[in-house]
C-alpha cells in the first residue's frame, strides 16, 4: 500500500527532535518570575503568547472527530488508501491537544517541539492520500492515458517526493526550535524552509497534473465524464473531483501560510499570533480533510477498480467459442 512508507517514517521526526533536545544547551538568561505576565517579550516562551484553551478544544474535537468518523467509513465502505489521511488526522489532533499542556506550561520547550512537529508533519499524511486518491481515480476511469505523468509513476514519485520534505521539514525544524545559537537555529530554519518549498513546489506541480487530467477526460471522454449521471449527485465521480479541489486549496493555503511564516522566522509576526495558526493552518486543513466526510472516496469509487471491469473467470469463459448449432 502506497501510504505505508509515509507513515513508517512519521516517527523518525519525533525520534530526531528528542536527541536534539537533549543535546540543546540551556538559556542563560533569567526567567521571568510570572510567565504568564508578558508572554511577547518572554525569551523562554516560544509561542510569544499563552495559547487558547477554548480554540484548541474546539480545534481538538472537531479533528478528532474527522478522524474517527473516517476511521468508521473506511470499515463500512472501504478505501484503505485513504487510511495515511486517517491517521494523519488523528496525529494532527494529538499535535493540536499538546496546546494544552503550552497553556499550562508556556516555556516548556520539550511540549512545544512535540506540538510543533506533531502539527507541522502531520499534513504530510494528508498529501499523501491525495497523491494515492488521484491515481485510484483515474485507474477507475481507465483514463491512465491522460495523466501527464506514467500512470505506474504517479503516485510512487510523489509519495517518494512527499517522504524526502517530510524527513528535510523533520531535520530542520527539531534543529532550529532546540538549538540556542543563533547560528545552527538559522541554519536549522534555513533546511525547514528549503523543505516546505519544495512540498509546495510538489503539490502545486500535482494540483496542475489532476486539473489537466479532468479536462482531458472532459474533453475526450465524454461517456465517462457522465457514467455517474444516474447516480445522486453526492455519489458522482465528478463530485469527488469537487471535493478534491477544496482539499487541494486547504492544503495550499496552509503551505503558503507556513512557508510565509518561516521566511519571517520563528518570532516572526505570523509565528507569534495564534489567530493566523488557527486561521491560515487549522482551518484550512480541517476543511481539507473534513470534506470526504462527505464525499468518502470509498463510496464512490470503491477500492478504484472499474466498475465495468470483467473479472479474469469470466473472460477466459466467454472467450471460449459456442459449439456451432446442428444442421
Amino acid at each position: 500500500m502506497f501510504h505505508s512508507p509515509l507513515l513508517r517514517v512519521l516517527p523518525l521526526g519525533l525520534l530526531l527532535a528528542a536527541s536534539v533536545v537533549q543535546a540543546a544547551p540551556k538559556k542563560t538568561v533569567p526567567r521571568p518570575a510570572d510567565p504568564f505576565a508578558d508572554p511577547k517579550d518572554d525569551p523562554y516562551n516560544p509561542l510569544r503568547y499563552i495559547a487558547s484553551n477554548v480554540l484548541t478544544a474546539i480545534a481538538f474535537a472537531l479533528i478528532l472527530l474527522v478522524g474517527l468518523i473516517q476511521t468508521w467509513m473506511v470499515r463500512k465502505w472501504g478505501g484503505k488508501y485513504m487510511l495515511s489521511m486517517v491517521i494523519g488526522a488523528y496525529t494532527f489532533a494529538f499535535g493540536i491537544g499538546t496546546r494544552f499542556g503550552l497553556h499550562s506550561h508556556p516555556e516548556s520547550k520539550g511540549i512545544y517541539i512535540i506540538e510543533y512537529l506533531f502539527v507541522v508533519l502531520s499534513p504530510c499524511a494528508f498529501i499523501a492520500s491525495e497523491y494515492v486518491l488521484l491515481g485510484r481515480l483515474a485507474r477507475y476511469l481507465r483514463a491512465d492515458k491522460y495523466l501527464i505523468v506514467n500512470p505506474r509513476r504517479i503516485t510512487i514519485t510523489f509519495i517518494s517526493s512527499d517522504i524526502t520534505t517530510f524527513l528535510i521539514q523533520a531535520a530542520g525544524g527539531s534543529v532550529s526550535i532546540a538549538s540556542n545559537t543563533l547560528s545552527v537555529a538559522k541554519l536549522g530554519s534555513n533546511i525547514f524552509l528549503a523543505g516546505l518549498v519544495l512540498q509546495l513546489a510538489s503539490f502545486l506541480t500535482f494540483t496542475c497534473i489532476f486539473f489537466v487530467f479532468i479536462r482531458r477526460v472532459y474533453i475526450h471522454e465524454p461517456e465517462t465524464w457522465t457514467m455517474h449521471a444516474s447516480r445522486k449527485w453526492h455519489q458522482d465521480w465528478r463530485t469527488l473531483t469537487g471535493a478534491m479541489i477544496f482539499s487541494f486549496f486547504g492544503i495550499l493555503i496552509r503551505s503558503v501560510y507556513r512557508v510565509a511564516e518561516l521566511s519571517q522566522g520563528f518570532e516572526g509576526y505570523l509565528a507569534t499570533t495564534e489567530r493566523f495558526f488557527y486561521g491560515l493552518d487549522t482551518l484550512p486543513l480541517f476543511i481539507a480533510i473534513s470534506i470526504y466526510v462527505f464525499f468518502w472516496p470509498g463510496r464512490i469509487i470503491g477500492n478504484g477498480t472499474p466498475p465495468t471491469a470483467t473479472s479474469p473467470v469470466k473472460e477466459s469463459v466467454d472467450s471460449i467459442p459456442a459449439p456451432e448449432k446442428a444442421d
